[in-house]
């Protein structure tokens, strides 16, 4: 019995595995030559735009512990707990989950949209408790979204920073993406999967199904991979905490990320349904929105300055809606060859009813001499 159950786990644990071991570049490391634009004070430009007072920041803060203590940053295991995955694997695991991601999206090659994207994020990693290295790229889609795969692997759609309306907006949503990835979220979810099949295979075994009901379970296994990206509330608030102390640490005003989910959420009162996508699991509500502020009250200290936007910023979201839109343009030109569904060239095959159609290979009915009375 023994026996059988060994080779029950290992056959559990295979099932697990992805593609072998490798480990992604890191990305350039150099620090973001941004120039912060002449914008009125964070608190004057806040009220601007969402008619709420900013958050009233202590000039010193007393932490509880080093997850709380924004200088320790770098220096505390914000991913520990029970996985299953070591770093390596995670990695391999990511590069594995991004090859698909790509054979199935188009990404934008731009080098300037690309670089400087890159480099934000790359300035928001070196200021996280990230343990593995980024590789960050943009999608071409209109959806509001952003998404960062076990190990690092990181992309950010292009209608993001389109909506965004500042460089700290974006910031604070490529923070808390890069969150996901330093508090491991997604592999300590993968492990849950894998605790919980485990624990089951000796009760399917034991069953009266026996190898059979293994067999079964095995072929009902195809739905945990979607834990990769999909998250608990506890991880989507840990998100949030740990997304506003990189940001802060990166120098951006971490107000505006509350300022992005006010506008979200004012957006979706106007227009119902039209949540972004990378809010659509855990939307900003009230709750979400207080709880983010209190944090930035109680755990960072006030600065004298802050990076709220920048001119390279405006300068590639114009780059970007030019490319955007010469990219519609040109999928909407006439003669342009399109693909089209079995389907939709049966429905507009001419029948053979139709006394102006021109298709010379249409099967004709005719009646036989020899039949005729």
């Amino acid at each position: 019995m023994q026996v059988i159950l060994r080779q029950a786990l290992k056959l559990a644990l295979v099932s697990a595995l992805v593609v072998s071991s490798a480990f992604a570049a890191p990305q350039s490391q150099d620090p973001p030559s941004q120039e912060p634009a002449k914008t009125p004070p964070p608190a004057q430009q806040n009220q601007q735009q969402t008619g709420s007072q900013p958050v009233q920041q202590k000039d010193t803060v007393t932490p509880k512990n080093s997850k709380e203590d924004v200088e320790a940053i770098g220096n505390r295991n914000v991913g520990k707990g029970v996985n299953l995955y070591s770093l390596e694997r995670e990695i391999s695991l990511g590069k594995s989950l991004a090859q698909e991601v790509e054979r199935s999206s188009k990404l934008i090659d731009d080098p300037v949209v690309t670089e400087y994207v890159n480099r934000v994020g790359q300035n928001l990693v070196r200021n996280s408790d990230a343990r593995v290295p980024f590789t960050i790229k943009v999608i071409d889609s209109d959806e509001i979204n952003a998404f960062a795969l076990p190990g690092g692997f990181f992309y950010v759609n292009s209608g993001l920073i389109l909506h965004a309306m500042e460089e700290s907006e974006l910031a604070g949503v490529m923070a808390h993406e890069i969150s996901h990835v330093t508090a491991r979220h997604g592999t300590k979810n993968a492990t849950k999967g894998e605790l919980m099949q485990l624990a089951t295979i000796p009760l399917i075994l034991l069953g009266p199904g026996g190898w059979a009901g293994y067999g079964i379970y095995q072929g009902l296994n195809l739905a945990i991979p979607v834990t990769y990206l999909k998250f608990s509330r506890d991880a989507e608030r840990e998100a949030d905490f740990l997304g506003l102390q990189y940001m802060y640490k990166a120098g951006y005003d971490p107000n505006s990320y509350v300022t992005f989910f006010e506008r979200i959420q004012a957006d979706e009162k106007r227009r119902p349904g039209s949540i972004p996508k990378v809010f659509s699991t855990h939307p900003p509500t009230p709750e979400r929105i207080e709880n983010t502020q209190k944090e930035i009250a109680r755990i960072l200290p006030a600065r004298q300055e802050y990076i709220v936007t920048t001119s390279e910023f405006d300068s590639v979201k114009s780059r970007l809606r030019n490319i955007m839109f010469t990219r519609k343009v040109g999928d909407n030109a006439p003669g342009k060859p399109t693909l089209r569904t079995k389907t939709e060239q049966s429905k507009k095959q001419p029948t053979g009813n139709d006394p102006n159609s021109t298709d010379d290979d249409r099967p004709t009915l005719k009646r036989r001499p020899d039949s005729q009375p």
